[in-house]
């Protein structure tokens, strides 16, 4: 069996299409197991820059199988746009399989998101207001519409028509429209119409594709730190991105999850409300943000910029179980003559080694620095490790022993060529 997971270690953002998109050159199957269109994972080659928001990062490649499965919540609006917008790039042969047990995210999610984020004043998680949460909320109340449900054009009519007289008086609470169930139905049910050559059993299709040891990738969306259960909680996301979570968001067994490769940036960035101990906001932030061009995927907003937090990346290799790293834009640190690296964290005069989970003392948390030399020195034509500087080749050293996993890839710069490979990942 030959199956890696891609996580991202810190709050999302951290490169992981882009490694998705090169490990999957080596894959047969790409699987995303969770989240919806709130993700953004850019990717570059061959002069080329796409952005995808739902659909599996081996898209690129007719001989990959590209599994969306039953943990996601899929905006069918939202995919059949982006595969719109994939056909114009010239992207249009390619396997694609959705799980009928993956739940459709509705006009009226999208509006109670917005609704919900903007009456918390002051306490907003930071939401990209597409839906995701209230989706996951509906799946957790047992009323959600299910793939299997949408497609099914009597059945989705009747499930359509059973939310909306739960959700119609709660956006009338909000003072917003109610939702009209023809208007809804029609514009949906063409959607399904769509979408319906694509679903299938994803479980049954992936466990035959691992029983015959095809090569599967499976890819997250956010990261570890936005986990529903393990992350900065509440300014987190509505499900789970950790390696924990393929399984049961797959249909699975627990042993085909052999192998963990964790994505970091070479520093950190958030992106929305919530503690981020190791921030800081000065020029070398701002050099860092315009050189990174540090900005979401998917919203636009500006991200905002800290060091590098061996802190958050242990807890991440414990809740996720990594087996590896992927050091993300190095390059973007290239002439910044010494760089910090947070060890711990000082908590109320005490010096800790965990991020806690109150947010209230994670707020209060004080980074622990280790300073290094940087470097001057142009890396983004080097092609392996040896070629790096000594200053980087010492500061990537450090984060792996800090971390207690190998640096199995390390990029330095944005397309498939400036990715180095120093360890096999599968």
């Amino acid at each position: 069996m030959k199956s890696c997971v891609v996580v991202g270690t810190q709050w999302g953002d951290e490169g992981k299409g882009k490694i998705t998109d090169y490990l999957a050159q080596e894959s047969d199957v790409v699987v995303r197991f969770q989240g919806g269109n709130n993700a953004g994972h850019t990717i570059k080659f061959d002069g080329k820059k796409f952005a995808l928001h739902l659909i599996p990062s081996g898209i690129f490649n007719p001989k990959i199988s590209n599994i969306m499965a039953n943990g996601m919540v899929i905006n069918p609006k939202a995919l059949i746009e982006e595969l719109e917008v994939l056909n114009t790039q010239g992207v249009n042969d390619y396997k694609l399989f959705i799980s009928d047990r993956a739940h459709v995210v509705m006009p009226y999610h999208m509006i109670l998101d917005g609704a919900i984020e903007a009456s918390l004043g002051d306490n907003k998680i930071g939401t990209t207001k597409k839906g995701i949460g209230p989706a996951y909320t509906d799946k957790a109340s047992r009323h959600g519409i299910r793939i299997c449900d949408f497609i099914d054009l009597e059945t989705f009519k009747e499930r359509l028509e059973f939310n909306l007289k739960i959700k119609n008086p709660i956006l009338k609470m909000y003072g917003l429209e109610e939702l009209d169930l023809e208007t809804v139905y029609n514009e949906y049910a063409e959607y399904a119409k769509v979408i319906k050559q694509y679903v299938c059993d994803t479980s049954l299709l992936l466990n035959g594709l691992l029983e015959d040891n095809k090569k599967v990738l499976f890819e997250g969306a956010q990261g570890v730190m936005l986990c529903l259960d393990h992350g900065t909680y509440p300014f987190v996301t509505s499900s789970s991105p950790t390696a924990a979570s393929v399984p049961i968001n797959t249909g699975i067994s627990p042993s085909y999850v052999k192998t963990c490769l964790g994505i970091t940036k070479a520093y950190s960035t958030r992106v929305g409300e919530g503690a981020f101990p190791s921030e800081f906001d000065d020029a070398i932030a701002h050099q860092i943000r315009e050189v990174g061009n540090e900005y979401g995927t998917t919203t636009g907003r500006p991200r905002r910029i800290g060091w590098i937090d061996t802190v958050v990346l242990r807890h991440s290799r414990r809740v996720s179980g990594l087996t590896g790293l992927s050091v993300m834009l190095l390059d973007v640190l290239s002439g910044l003559e010494e760089l910090k690296i947070c060890t711990h964290y000082e908590l109320d005069g005490e010096v800790i080694d965990y991020v806690p989970a109150s947010i209230k003392d994670f707020k209060k948390c004080i980074p622990v620095y280790q300073t290094v030399k940087g470097w001057s020195e142009d890396i983004t034509n080097v092609t392996t490790f040896e070629q790096l500087p000594e200053a980087a080749q010492e500061y990537l050293n450090t984060v792996s022993e800090l971390v207690g996993v190998p640096i199995n890839i390390f990029s330095v710069g944005p397309d498939r060529t400036q990715t180095i490979l120093c360890k096999e990942v599968f």
